[in-house]
């Protein structure tokens, strides 16, 4: 609640003055919730201590799942082979294809991987870009607030700049000519059903879900773990509730 609450503190700071009537309800919630108000810190440092832990966060996010691995390797976002290529995974390993499969998990991994790179930008575009009416809702919000703002605000634009990166990352690393060839033995067998399938979009897809579920992990832990506090700002802003 911490984070609504100073997003509030700074977007009230930008209210005509007709709209001020609003600001004692703001304060009043800052004293409900034991937030330092202007009596300890003020306006000014609350609005950069948020605007701060939001660029922290989502900075920590767009790096953790951009690393080489950052998909791969974790298991909460590892991009799995697709629902419709499972069925006839089984089959080809025992023909000897295993190697190809896996290489095909990484490829899409590193696509993704490739891809996250380009969230940043976006994420500091949605912080400049967030609304009065953004900050009641991250106010009445869950520990993820922030998350399902950026959520909401930038999934169809990074969906957008995602699917030209993906095609590239998987075009160089090879995914799109070995699924190809993995369908095309597949489709060639007799007795089946033909596959249709976008791997660029699957990947986007996973690329964004993964994004959005380590972003979360963020926001929590800066909203509840001092440690991950990792500014003076951020320790004096955050630590403020007694």
């Amino acid at each position: 609640m911490r984070i609504a609450m100073v997003l509030l503190a700074g977007i009230v700071l930008l209210m005509p003055a007709q709209s001020f009537g609003f600001f004692d309800d703001v304060m009043e919630g800052f004293k409900s919730l034991g937030l330092g108000t202007s009596a300890e810190l003020s306006e000014d440092k609350i609005i950069a201590g948020l605007k701060e832990a939001l660029e922290v966060g989502s900075a920590n996010a767009v790096q953790l799942t951009g690393a080489k691995n950052g998909f791969l390797q974790n298991e909460a976002i590892k991009i799995p082979m697709p629902t419709q290529l499972q069925k006839f995974d089984q089959a080809l390993r025992l023909v000897g294809y295993g190697p190809q499969l896996d290489e095909f998990v990484v490829s899409m991994n590193r696509g993704a991987e490739q891809a996250t790179a380009l969230a940043k930008p976006v994420f500091m575009d949605a912080i400049k870009d967030m609304s009065f009416e953004d900050a009641q809702g991250i106010l009445k919000g869950s520990d993820t607030a922030a998350t399902e703002y950026f959520q909401g605000k930038t999934t169809d634009k990074l969906s957008a700049m995602f699917r030209p990166q993906v095609e590239t990352a998987l075009n160089q690393v090879g995914v799109t000519k070995q699924y190809r060839e993995l369908v095309g033995r597949y489709n060639s067998l007799p007795f089946v059903d033909s596959l249709a399938f976008d791997p660029d979009q699957y990947v986007v897809d996973k690329s964004l879900k993964g994004l959005f579920h380590v972003l979360a992990e963020e926001e929590r832990k800066i909203r509840t773990d001092p440690g991950a506090r990792v500014t003076e700002l951020l320790k004096e802003v955050f630590g403020a509730k007694k």
